[in-house]
């Protein structure tokens, strides 16, 4: 028996084997989520520079997503390999640095467990499919762009792109809708938050939302087509204006204070796209029609 009709056969060995990975690929999106907003920032400084017409800045290290290796923020100890085991190493070194002993977020095993029990779910829901190796990329990918804008209120383009077009690319084969469907999905998608932007801005003079919001729903939009939109904006609505007013009383800030609106974008499409069905037909049933 090969090692793919084990997995296809053994549902379980399949789940574990996705935490696993999920624990890993967790590991890594610690990574992305602290470095692509930086080299983003490097990047947009250049640029600027560049028309301005001001001499480039001198660029005394090299950094992208693999290099320079991972260093304690404290003493720039460089992270070794057995340091780096996801959850273990953070559980094994007491939440601290082997070096300076300063405290390790406890955001990166958090993360990585996260990633390692979504990854899993994915699995156990789709089974050793193809439409579980899909979702397992858009799932990464939510968590990353969730943080990274929970952080600096910003959803990159070279992640939410991409998965736009790999929804519409996995939709040509009908994996979770029509192509049609997921086309018109991110039509409107966009078009739906790009209008109650304008129509806020009119009204108040002021901006709601970014970009990138639309360019996220459009995304969800080109996974789930069309008909996950409706429940993804009210779940997202519902969510975010509890979650949010919550959050503003914890901090005690003014109800001005801009809240990322992506990671409840992100939720909402998350489970819109998995029982999506299931929930339209149990409020259906339960309406009476």
């Amino acid at each position: 028996m090969s090692v793919i009709d084990f997995l296809v056969s053994h549902v379980l060995a399949f789940v574990l084997c996705a935490l696993l990975i999920g624990l890993l690929v967790g590991s890594f999106l610690n990574v992305v989520i602290y470095r692509l907003p930086k080299m983003m920032q490097r990047d947009w400084r250049e640029q600027a520079r560049e028309i301005l017409q001001l001499p480039a800045e001198a660029q005394s290290v090299t950094f992208n997503l693999v290099l320079p290796n991972s260093q304690c923020p404290h003493c720039t100890h460089e992270i070794k390999p057995w340091e780096n085991i996801p959850v273990i190493s953070y559980l094994f070194l007491r939440g601290k640095c082997s070096s300076c002993k300063a405290p390790i977020s406890l955001r990166y095993p958090l993360v990585e467990l996260t990633c390692g029990l979504l990854s899993a779910y994915v699995a156990w829901h789709f089974g050793f499919t193809w439409q579980a190796g899909a979702m397992l990329l858009l799932t990464w990918g939510l968590l990353a762009m969730s943080l990274i804008d929970v952080d600096h209120q910003l959803l990159p383009d070279s992640l939410v792109l991409p998965l736009l077009w790999l929804g519409l690319i996995a939709n040509s084969f009908g994996l979770f809708t029509s192509l049609e469907d997921a086309l018109w999905g991110a039509i409107a998608g966009y078009l739906s938050l790009w209008s109650v932007y304008w129509l806020f801005k009119l009204v108040t003079g002021k901006e709601g939302m970014g970009y990138g919001d639309f360019k996220l729903l459009a995304m969800l939009g080109a996974w789930g087509g069309w008909q996950v939109l409706p429940l993804t904006i009210l779940l997202s609505s519902l969510v975010g204006a509890v979650l949010g007013l919550i959050m503003l009383r914890l901090r005690n800030a003014e109800t001005s204070t801009p809240i990322p609106f992506g990671p409840y974008l992100a939720i909402a499409g998350w489970i819109a796209l998995l029982w999506g069905e299931h929930i339209t037909a149990s409020y259906l049933q339960i309406a009476g029609f």
